[in-house]
């Protein structure tokens, strides 16, 4: 007999045995869980994509709102230094203001003094003359009589 012939016998009782087995059953089976797996992990890894392109909109939606906060920020602390700015320029003439009308006060009352001290050394020296004029024209006790009315009447006139 024939090697072919044994070969195919020995080929049909290899099959008869795997049809016994149910082994195309049990291929099926392992191949329709091979499937169901890799469904599974395609619907993760398409959940996982979903989940990671919302949180790339948040991010994204948090980076918006952080640059405007950034931009409010920076135009708050503009507007916040003009008004410090304004405010120190204000309180400069201020001050400006009040040490030239203190100036201007002392000047005047510096004025004053200075008039009223030349008043007194006027009435001082006018007293002396009249009283070393008197002196030398009238008796003692005449001379102090009117020394004390001139002096009486001329204190009268500064007050």
């Amino acid at each position: 007999m024939d090697a072919t012939f044994w070969a195919l016998v020995a080929l049909i009782i290899f099959l008869a045995i795997v049809l016994y087995m149910k082994v195309p059953a049990l291929i099926g089976k392992a191949l329709d869980r091979r499937s169901n797996r890799i469904r599974e992990e395609l619907e993760e890894a398409r959940k996982l994509r979903e989940e990671a392109q919302q949180l790339l909109a948040e991010f994204q939606r948090k980076r918006k709102e952080a640059e405007k906060d950034a931009v409010d920020i920076v135009n708050a602390a503009k507007h916040e230094a003009d008004l410090l700015l304004a405010d120190a320029k204000q309180k400069t003439e201020d001050y400006v203001a009040r040490r030239t009308a203190l100036a201007e006060q002392k000047i005047g009352q510096a004025e004053r003094d200075a008039v009223n001290e030349v008043r007194s050394s006027a009435v001082d020296i006018a007293v002396e003359a009249a009283r070393t004029l008197l002196a030398g024209k009238v008796d003692s006790k005449v001379d102090g009589n009117l020394f004390k009315a001139s002096l009486q009447e001329v204190k009268s006139k500064l007050n």
